[in-house]
């Protein structure tokens, strides 16, 4: 960006007009399809715009709360001290479970990470904002938490990995002329990395690319709380730190591995990458504090998705399957809350979430309205949950991935592997919570019943799917397409100086 953090961009009810510019590597490539591709650009941020110039006349008040979502990932729903894993010890987290709600039944928006971010930011099924999959960009046209935080006055940071803008590969700094950059859905500020990154990270602070030392938890940890610093005593904060921990590759100080010998070398250096991430919740967390902020701040932790197969001892805590899949191992993750000003400490709940509801709970804790009630959310508000068990969820969790979909409906949960194909199962997660006997037959009502709402849902997806969600009626022609950084040529200067990094060098090598 080409204004500087601490001011303003311009900007329309808080959505900056232009929030990047062309590097000196696209700047030749500036054709006029791009132009009118900028155009448009144009027009759906004055839609937007137009959305939320309601919120100008209902600004946040100084109750609000300054707000974190952190977000591991890869992390296994039982890779927490606080669940009994018999070799990780999470002392971090689990005094945050302490202090706060924590969620025994929370779920990510799908069982890869894109889906999950897109979910995070829109409250809305990944499918409907054009994230298929890993590696897929989020819409343009879709609106975001940020982009309306920001509307209400708060000052908005993203710290860590993105995903949502098409580019597969380990993460490489975004560049400034990406057009799905962090800043084009709201942030104010970024420092931010294409996909997954480790130690010793190479990230961008809005296009700049700066190099850092020591584990890449903690380096983002560090950044966002100097945000927070610098903006709390002027606004209220909306602060996301999306961790590369512990996706692979797995690389580990030694220090962070002692308590993991005996194990293979990729699950002792994924083991220690948690020690290491649970240590920067402990230093987030302390430097709210010494901020003086702490109790006003919402901090919501959960991962984007199950935990991987190959890493012993287990990943999910005896759940079936694992990221990837549908099933609860696929889907089920970790999550806490904690807002000492609201929330009674030491509280667990077995009611069932998602990362669908956080949207549609902050607006509400903000006093903010989504501006397109005509646009379906997938999630519903858990402000009644902060203050009590509130009995049975009334709206289903619901999700689709290439081909795959569930839906959970409290105690059971129905899916398929093969939607086309119209094959479904039936579980009671209450007592078959590891998924091991399907009870469609048993049950034929209850299948039935759920089987029509999923189908149901599903069809107003694939209108979403269409565009028929956004203003146009239709999805806008200049969307990308999944691609790796290798092979977009803006990257390409960098090469030489990036062969001998060891994130990258695989990646390079492979396209000689």
């Amino acid at each position: 960006m080409w204004f500087q953090q601490g001011s303003e961009p311009p900007s329309i009810a808080g959505i900056p007009l232009v929030t990047s510019v062309l590097d000196s590597h696209t700047k030749q490539r500036f054709t006029m399809r791009k132009m009118k591709t900028m155009a448009r650009r144009v027009l759906r941020l004055i839609a937007v715009a137009g959305f939320l110039v309601c919120l100008n006349g209902q600004p946040v008040t100084a109750a609000v709360p300054h707000i974190v979502l952190v977000m591991a990932d890869d992390q296994g729903w039982g890779q927490t001290g606080y669940y009994n894993h018999p070799r990780l010890k999470t002392p971090h987290l689990d005094a945050m479970a302490e202090s706060g709600l924590r969620f025994d039944r929370f779920y990510a928006g799908a069982p890869v990470c894109s889906p999950t971010r897109a979910s995070v930011l829109t409250g809305r099924a990944n499918d409907r904002t054009g994230v298929l999959s890993h590696g897929y960009a989020l819409r343009r046209q879709e609106i975001t938490l940020p982009q309306i935080l920001a509307g209400a006055g708060y000052r908005t940071g993203h710290f860590g990995k993105w995903h949502l803008n098409g580019i597969r590969g380990p993460g490489v700094p975004i560049l400034k002329s990406d057009d799905h950059n962090p800043g084009e859905f709201g942030f104010g500020t970024w420092l931010s990395v294409t996909n997954f990154f480790d130690r010793d990270p190479l990230l961008s602070r809005v296009g700049q690319f700066e190099e850092f030392a020591g584990d890449s938890s903690e380096v983002v940890v560090d950044q966002a709380l100097e945000f927070i610093k610098q903006n709390a005593t002027q606004a209220p904060t909306f602060t996301v730190i999306w961790y590369g921990t512990p996706h692979s590759p797995f690389k580990a100080a030694e220090g962070d591995m002692v308590d993991f010998t005996g194990m293979d070398p990729n699950s002792r250096n994924h083991y220690g990458e948690l020690v290491a991430m649970d240590r920067s919740i402990g230093d987030l967390r302390n430097g709210l504090r010494q901020l003086g902020i702490a109790d006003q701040t919402l901090l919501w932790f959960c991962s984007d998705n199950g935990g991987l197969p190959k890493i012993k001892p287990d990943t999910v805590g005896g759940l079936r399957g694992n990221k990837g899949t549908i099933y609860e191992g696929g889907l089920r993750v970790p999550a806490i809350i904690e807002w000492p000003e609201k929330i009674k400490p030491a509280r667990i709940t077995s009611h069932p979430a998602s990362v669908l509801d956080i949207l549609p709970t902050i607006l509400e804790i903000t006093g903010t309205t989504y501006p397109a009630p005509q646009r379906p959310l997938d999630g519903t508000s858990l402000v009644p949950l902060l203050q009590r068990e509130i009995g049975k969820r009334k709206k289903p969790i619901p999700f689709r991935h290439i081909g795959r979909a569930a839906l959970i409906d409290n105690d059971m949960k129905l899916l398929t592997n093969a939607m086309q194909k119209g094959t479904f199962e039936l579980y009671d997660l209450a007592n078959d919570p590891s998924e091991t006997t399907d009870i469609s037959g048993d049950h034929p009502e209850i299948f039935a019943r759920l089987k029509k709402e999923m189908l149901t849902w599903s069809s107003t997806v694939d209108n979403s799917v269409a565009g028929k969600d956004y203003p146009s009626g239709m999805v806008d022609e200049d969307e990308p397409e999944p691609r790796f950084w290798t092979d977009i040529e803006a990257y390409q200067p960098y090469f030489d100086d990036w062969k001998n990094r060891w994130e990258y060098s695989s990646r390079l090598k492979k396209r000689r």
